[in-house]
């Protein structure tokens, strides 16, 4: 069992920044693909960004170069997951969701991370 907790939301003007961090509890965590997803009211979740566990990315087309992911695995007891947000626009107001274990082939898809965490919510006022 891998428990993700999120943190680093809040409420932003258009054009600020924020970082989203994501903690894995498990030691073995270090190895699994990580992953950021957002849902927007009324909508459903959608795929962010992921890292493997050697820091390969993958990003949704709508990031267009604001966002980065990245993860440190340097302590052993657990590894975190960021999401550096850049140029943040309204349609970016979403609860974000940290996702662990890929279980499919495509990380896009919700149905195939085992595991996610409670999620942090992003608001940004234009």
């Amino acid at each position: 069992q891998v428990q993700l907790v999120e943190s680093g939301g809040g409420l932003v003007h258009a054009g600020a920044s924020l970082r989203l961090s994501c903690a894995a509890s498990k030691r073995t965590s270090g190895t699994y693909t990580m992953a950021w997803f957002r849902q927007a009211p009324g909508k459903e979740r959608e795929f962010v960004a992921s890292v493997t566990s050697v820091g390969s990315t993958n990003y949704a087309d709508f990031v267009k170069g604001r966002f980065t992911i990245s993860r440190d695995n340097s302590d052993n007891s657990k590894n975190t997951v960021y999401l550096q947000m850049n140029s943040l626009e309204p349609e970016d107001t979403a609860v974000y969701y940290c996702a662990g274990v890929r279980t499919g082939p495509d990380y896009t898809k919700v149905l195939y991370w085992r595991y996610w965490g409670q999620g942090t919510q992003v608001t940004v006022s234009s």
